[in-house]
């Protein structure tokens, strides 16, 4: 799908298609590295500390888990729901998340580096310092959600939406872009890496709040004559 505002033509994300099959309750008593989880929902569970490393998540959900300090580094989210988690320090590096849903997530100190993410949307919550450099991004979608300095470093973003978002303290350095829709952002606030916006579209009022640092990146002083 191609969206046309005026001249511009803008690729739209892919957004997913998450239909859950009918879910077992989970009977574990907590992750293990490895684990192997089809068709289960994990409800109201603290996850805390726990190490679920490697493990993979076909066609779950985890609703209202408490994920403090939890280990789910090159976990595997595919065709999934994340409803209402909420924990500080959770790693995620180098996981996956494929055609899952994030909805409603209270997180703080995030670790998704290294990690791809492919037809995802991310709606509702608050993430404070949400670490994405140098993750993937393809048909991914921000609706609705608050993200406190936000570091998209080195990262490559192409087919992403951000829509009624607060991107406040964003870092996009050495980011790479490609159809990435900023337009509708309520809030966009960049602490660094204005150059990493090269392939995005924004609109005319963001470009007004952001030319101090465009000038600065190009070297240009502005002072009106006193």
């Amino acid at each position: 799908m191609v969206r046309r505002y005026g001249r511009t033509r803008v690729a739209a994300a892919r957004r997913p298609e998450v239909r859950l099959p009918p879910l077992r309750p989970y009977e574990g008593g907590g992750l293990e590295p490895d684990g192997d989880h089809d068709g289960v929902e994990l409800a109201g569970l603290d996850l805390s500390g726990g190490d679920g490393a490697g493990a993979r998540f076909l066609d779950c959900a985890l609703r209202d888990c408490v994920l403090d300090e939890t280990s789910l580094v090159n976990a595997r989210f595919i065709d999934s729901v994340l409803t209402g988690v909420r924990g500080v320090g959770t790693d995620l590096a180098g996981a996956s998340l494929r055609d899952s849903e994030v909805v409603d997530a209270r997180l703080g100190g995030v670790q998704l580096h290294g990690a791809e993410l492919e037809r995802v949307v991310v709606r509702g919550g608050k993430i404070d310092y949400l670490n994405l450099r140098n993750a993937r991004l393809k048909d991914v979608v921000f609706e609705g959600c608050v993200l406190s300095e936000p570091d998209f470093a080195a990262a490559r973003l192409e087919r992403v939406e951000f829509r009624d978002c607060v991107l406040r303290g964003a870092d996009f350095s050495g980011a790479r872009m490609r159809d990435v829709d900023l337009r509708q952002v309520a809030e966009l606030v960049l602490a660094r890496g204005v150059e990493g916006l090269s392939g995005a579209l924004i609109s005319t009022a963001q470009l007004l709040d952001l030319a101090p640092a465009f000038a600065a990146q190009a070297g240009v002083r502005v002072e009106d004559e006193g």
